[in-house]
């Protein structure tokens, strides 16, 4: 009996070892999708439309080119696979909001195309700090050659370290300016006759109340030199540069479309498509060239480069998170290897953006921020003022006692 029960336990024992080992190794043999960055991971920022690349070239910061390869079981590419990547924000953080509040819980990009080798690759400035989501389908391009993948890869941005620099010397000023406040409160001169408060006092709120109309100026005239210097740049950049968004050359036409307008916070939806002006059907045997710049200081927010799908069309969403015109450019030239041979050209159109404010609730948590901070340095100057004015009767005390 007991030799009967061991057997048992050890069958079991060894189907347990089986069934584990056979979950890991379909654990670990699933198809996936790895992820390359240009800069490194650990050296992307998010984008600054006034920073100039760390060589000093004048050049503007480059997107970062994202590569995703993907793989089968056995680490090798999954060839001729369609890959789809969307690109979402970190999510919204009222508490400590970014450069681009509007920007925040949206979708960035985007953007599906083929991938013959298993690799996709696309160029995309990362307008804020956090956390973002790479959401990537990948389908076989020859039905049943492969399991559809599904995978959601997490990308960490940074902030600036310059930004922390600046806001530590915010608060710095913020709690010296409050600390002199209440060190002037709290010295407790007394009032002269027919004055209602200290001279000391009085001159501290004549010199907030200077500072707060200075302010006030500073912003509005701030804002409206900001409206103005939109209209103008629409004024200049729309009529002039706007290219041709249809263009017939050496027996193909190319034709860019989509939306016309766009706004900070919402995705605008842009199709390219190319057909053979003779037979009027698709064309698929080319290579299309994406690339956005924003017009206002010419720096490139998306670039991609892909073939047309079996209708001859490629279809992208993509947010502009800068409120300032952008132009789309598609350049058209042939696939290496292929019998369509023809001098490259380009389509392209000219996209106004509407920018928008920042919510009046992260406006005013803000302000809540910088008043707690001066709020710390009155309360501070204050209790060490009434300190040193205690120190002070003592000692006097103390010397005619």
């Amino acid at each position: 009996m007991p030799r009967k029960i061991y057997g048992l336990i050890s069958a079991a024992c060894t189907i347990g070892i089986i069934c584990y080992s056979w979950v890991g190794f379909s654990q670990t043999s699933r198809p996936s999708v790895r992820l390359a960055t240009n800069p490194t991971i650990e050296k992307i920022r998010p984008f600054e439309a006034e920073a100039t690349e760390a060589l000093g070239s004048g050049k503007y910061q480059s997107p970062v080119q994202l590569t995703l390869q993907a793989i089968d079981a056995r680490g090798q590419a999954l060839k001729n696979a369609r890959i789809r990547l969307q690109i979402l924000t970190p999510p919204k953080s009222p508490w400590f909001t970014t450069d681009f509040p509007i920007v925040e819980g949206t979708k960035l990009l985007d953007v599906e195309g083929n991938a013959p080798t298993g690799e996709f690759q696309v160029k995309q400035s990362l307008p804020i700090r956090g956390t973002y989501r790479l959401l990537v389908d990948v389908t076989p391009i020859v039905p049943n050659s492969f399991a559809p993948v599904q995978q959601t890869i997490a990308l960490s941005v940074p902030e600036h370290g310059a930004k922390y620099r600046n806001l530590g010397i915010l608060v710095c000023i913020l709690l010296v300016a409050g600390f002199g406040g209440g060190w002037v409160i709290g010295s407790r001169k007394p009032t002269q006759p027919g004055e209602i408060v200290p001279e000391p006092v009085r001159l501290l709120m004549s010199g907030a109340i200077v500072v707060a109309i200075a302010a006030l100026l500073f912003v509005n005239l701030s804002a409206e030199f900001a409206h103005s210097h939109e209209s103008h740049d629409r004024g200049e950049h729309l009529p002039r540069s706007s290219p041709p968004s249809k263009v017939q050359s050496q027996g193909l036409e190319m034709k860019l479309s989509g939306d016309t307008t766009a706004a900070v916070g919402r995705p605008a939806q842009l199709q390219v498509s190319v057909i053979d002006t003779k037979t009027q059907q698709p064309v698929t045997d080319v290579a299309l060239k994406v690339t956005t710049t924003a017009l206002e200081n010419n720096w490139v927010a998306f670039a991609y480069e892909s073939a047309p799908d079996s209708t001859g069309k490629l279809v992208w969403k993509q947010q502009f998170f800068d409120g300032a015109p952008h132009r789309i450019d598609v350049e058209v030239t042939p696939q290496v290897g292929a019998t369509r041979k023809f001098q490259p050209f380009q389509v392209g159109q000219t996209i106004p953006v509407e920018g928008v404010a920042p919510p009046l609730s992260v406006r005013l948590i803000s302000l809540a921020y910088l008043t707690g901070v001066v709020g710390i340095g009155l309360l501070l100057g204050l209790w060490l003022s009434q300190k040193h004015n205690k120190r002070l009767q003592q000692d006097w005390k103390r010397s005619f006692s």
